[in-house]
């Protein structure tokens, strides 16, 4: 009974497609933070800041209102035909907004970008082509992609800019969207069976237990917020950038360059003692607080370039390890059989931080200048930092699953407590209809021999 320590081809297969389909999804939606709000003024209404950050955080409402909805569908009319739903309305908005010659134009392309929003859907196929024990690996290897790319988008996004301008850069994030439909077609197996899988997917009848659950909160207002602050930044950012140095759009990315290499090397220690040490939540918190000194340095900073990049590195510091730690924290407190929900709910908090964050960081930008941003940003950071502080510590776990076949509700209440019994199990859950086994065992020494042997007797 012990799983296999390898993924299959199959299983690698799947993961490496779905991970590229997020990845050219998310550079199409990251390459212009870096340029756009210098395009934009030179765009009928763009010298509206209002409008500028409107166009920015615009495919975050959409895309956090019909995430959810992208997900269940894809449980009755089948994973790939939403995605390849979603990925031709993310490319139609990518051409629109690459044909607009108005702000106004842009707007209505990002909010269809924004409603390709097959975040839960790909998720939900990754569950059905990978086994249990290697769900986890899986979904990190979704995660880092996500990273690397919002990290290369920052230097590339200049780059592209000066050889393609931005209808070109638009452009090439639509036929990017095309090819993922043939990696979806080609690239990425089709599943045997597609089924619910509680630890990727939401269940709207666990939405209750997830938005009352003060802990989960907590997270989910951090993620807002720090997505919120992210878009706000970006509206008012290559202006300072510009207005403080001699950099063009064009040689920004020798600022963003350096100052993202710089964070990549000092976040990981901090993660690898932060979980290797069971110090998560102070690691944490001091990133939270991190990150209110990034934006309080920010705002005193709108007038010195160098004073900019200094906060600026303060800041994708603290980002980068929050962005790392937010999923483990969600994973290590969500019930076991609500994970995929708390992770739907977190996803949906994020987007709607994009949006609100752009919206309102382009209002403050319009009305009181590029330092009011940067406040606002502060009472947001401020704000986590108070919910964080009285966050329980998390428990010092990790998230084990297993296949057990076939049982009916008696027989799994009685394995899920015989599974709980066991040295090291925190918590332990068996989904009958799903076959599986979700435990939360300790990081080190827990009696996995034991579960194997009791899973053994079951199958």
């Amino acid at each position: 009974m012990q799983p296999s320590e390898k993924m299959t081809s199959t299983e690698l297969r799947a993961s490496i497609g779905l991970a590229s389909i997020f990845g050219l999804r998310m550079l199409g939606m990251f390459l212009i933070l870096p340029v756009f709000a210098l395009y934009a003024e030179h765009l009928p209404g763009g010298a509206n800041h209002t409008m500028i950050g409107l166009a920015l955080g615009a495919y975050g409402l959409t895309q956090a209102l019909l995430q959810l909805p992208f997900g269940i569908a894809s449980d009755k009319f089948g994973r790939k035909r939403v995605i390849y739903f979603g990925l031709i309305l993310f490319a139609i908005g990518s051409f629109v907004a690459a044909s607009a010659t108005t702000i106004e134009t842009i707007i209505l392309g990002r909010v269809i970008q924004g409603a390709g929003a097959i975040s839960a859907a790909v998720t939900a196929l990754l569950a059905d082509l990978t086994r249990e024990e290697h769900r986890t690996k899986a979904m990190a290897m979704i995660g880092g992609t996500i990273g690397v790319t919002f990290a290369a988008s920052l230097v590339m996004g200049p780059a592209l800019y000066q050889f393609i301008g931005m209808p070109g850069i638009f452009a090439m994030t639509g036929i990017l969207a095309t090819t993922a439909l043939a990696v979806v077609k080609w690239g990425v197996p089709d599943p045997l069976i597609s089924r619910f899988h509680a630890d990727a997917e939401t269940n709207p009848a666990r939405l209750g237990d997830v938005l009352r659950d003060t802990q989960l909160l907590r997270l989910n207002f951090g993620i807002f917020s720090l997505h919120a602050a992210q878009m706000a930044m970006f509206v008012v950012l290559p202006f300072a950038l510009r207005n403080t140095s001699s950099l063009d759009i064009n040689h920004q990315w020798e600022v963003y360059l350096p100052v993202v290499l710089v964070s990549f090397v000092l976040m990981v220690p901090a993660i690898i003692y932060g979980e290797t040490r069971s110090k998560l939540k102070q690691v944490f918190v001091t990133a939270v607080a991190g990150m209110l000194a990034a934006q309080l340095a920010m705002a005193a900073s709108m007038d010195h370039f160098w004073g900019i990049v200094v906060a600026l590195t303060m800041y994708f510091i603290a980002f980068n390890v929050l962005e790392a730690t937010l999923p483990s924290l969600i994973s290590k407190l969500a019930p076991t059989t609500a994970k995929g929900t708390a992770m739907g709910v977190y996803n949906t908090s994020q987007s709607l931080g994009l949006f609100f964050g752009g919206a309102t960081g382009g209002w403050l930008s319009q009305h009181y200048g590029f330092s009011a941003v940067f406040m606002f940003s502060s009472g947001l950071m401020l704000a986590w930092l108070v919910a964080a502080a009285g966050m329980r510590t998390p428990p010092a776990v990790k998230t084990r699953m297993f296949h057990v076949g076939r049982l009916d509700s008696d027989q799994a209440g009685q394995l899920a407590r015989r599974l709980g019994a066991l040295s090291g199990v925190m918590e332990a859950a068996v989904i009958a209809e799903e076959g599986v086994a979700i435990l939360k065992v300790a990081l080190h020494g827990w009696d996995e021999r034991g579960a194997l042997n009791l899973i053994g007797e079951t199958t």
